[in-house]
Parts: C-alpha cells; structure tokens; sequence
C-alpha cells in the first residue's frame, strides 16, 4: 500500500511539472494566428505594389500609344505639305513607340498573371487566418477545459482515502471502535455484577437453609423430650 501510494505522488507530481513547465497553449495560438496576420499584411502590401505598378506601366502604354497616333497624324499632316523627310521622321517616332507599346503590353501580360497569383495566394491565406481563428478558439476552449479538469480531479483526489475527506472516514472508524469497546466494557460489567449478586443471593438463601436446619433438630429434640415418660422413683 505505501509503495503504491508513493507512486501515485510521483507520477501527480510529475504531471503537475510538465504541466506548468509546458508553454501555454493561448499564447502559442495566439502567436502563430500574429505570424499568419504578419503574413498576410506583408502580402498584402506586395500585392498593392504589385497593382500599383501594373497601373504605372498602364499609364506608359497608354501615353506611347497616344504619342504613336500624334506621329502618325503629324505624318499624315507632312505628306499633305509635299515635305515627305518629316513625315518618314514621323513615322520613324511613331514606330519606336509602338514598339514600346508592345513591350509595355507583353510586361502587362505578366504583371496581371502575377497580381492575379498573389491575390489568390492572399484570400487563401485569409481563409487560412479565419480557420486558424476559429480552430484557435476552440482549442483554448477544450485546453481551459483540460486544466479545469485537472483542478477537478486533483481537488477530488483530495477527498480520496489519503486526503480530506478519508480523515472523516478514519474518525468514523475511531468512533466505531471507541463505541464497540464501550458496549463490551457495559457487558462484561453487567455479567460480572449479575454473577455477584446471585452469590449473594446463593450466599443468603444458604444461611437461611443452615438457620433452618438448626431450628428445626432443636425443635425435634424438644419434641423428644417431651414425649418420654416419667421414670419412677
């Protein structure tokens, strides 16, 4: 039984170690549910770059695309003047900017396929943030509902035969045996006086009987005497 009970201290207590020593599982929840919105702040950063620099190319395309149709408008205006030099510079200018037209328009191509990944990649990582709210909450609710049940458990362990509550258990048992040994004392008493009285009473009726017995010869020798006849002289 105490090796038992030794062991039984040991391993609570070993529990009740890892258990305060362990980190808290709030604050590690709540931590990496910080990280993911760290995350996805930064990303959403990168993805406003992102636009913003897909509008500033926008911006480029459309200016060399406007800058192309005023060379070809000024081309069109130095061939109605016969003066056909400015007009092949014209359109020399025109060309150069719609090849810039077509650069700018292929980077576009690429910057919409890049924003249109990161914008996907930041709503799944805000659908992964809710989740992690939600999957947070409930663990803290289950992990407070772990620790009450220890307190519960340990707090019953204290009623146990060993705690609080097996003190009354053994006052019980104390009083029991207290009363057991009044009740045989009473009748070991009450035995031991019956037996002296009917000595007494044995005692007085042989006294009596002996009285008797005396009364009774002296009475018959009386009677004796009585009964003989005179002798004569």
């Amino acid at each position: 039984m105490g090796l038992w009970k030794r062991l039984s201290r040991a391993v609570r207590a070993n529990i009740t170690s890892w258990v305060q020593n362990a980190e808290d599982p709030e604050r590690l929840l709540d931590q990496a549910v910080a990280d993911m919105q760290g995350d996805l702040m930064q990303l959403r950063q990168a993805v406003a770059q992102a636009i913003a620099t897909q509008k500033r190319t926008e911006r480029q395309c459309d200016q060399s695309r406007t800058l192309a149709q005023e060379y070809y408008n000024r081309a069109e205006l130095a061939l109605r003047q016969g003066d056909e030099s400015r007009a092949r510079d014209a359109l020399s200018q025109r060309q150069a900017y719609l090849d810039t037209v077509a650069t700018l328009e292929g980077h576009l191509q690429q910057q919409a396929a890049v924003v249109g990944q990161m914008k996907e990649t930041m709503r799944a990582l805000e659908r992964k943030i809710m989740d992690a709210r939600t999957r947070r909450d409930m663990y803290i609710a289950r992990a407070r509902s772990a620790a009450a049940s220890q307190r519960l458990n340990e707090m019953m362990g204290q009623f146990g035969p060993e705690g609080s509550w097996g003190a009354f258990d053994r006052m019980e048992n104390k009083v029991l045996d207290l009363e057991a040994q009044a009740a045989a004392m009473a009748e070991l008493n009450n035995s031991v006086y019956s037996s002296s009285l009917e000595g007494r009473f044995a005692a007085l009726e042989g006294n009596d009987s002996s009285a008797v017995d005396t009364e009774l010869a002296t009475l018959k020798a009386h009677l004796l005497k009585s009964s003989d006849p005179p002798q004569q002289s």
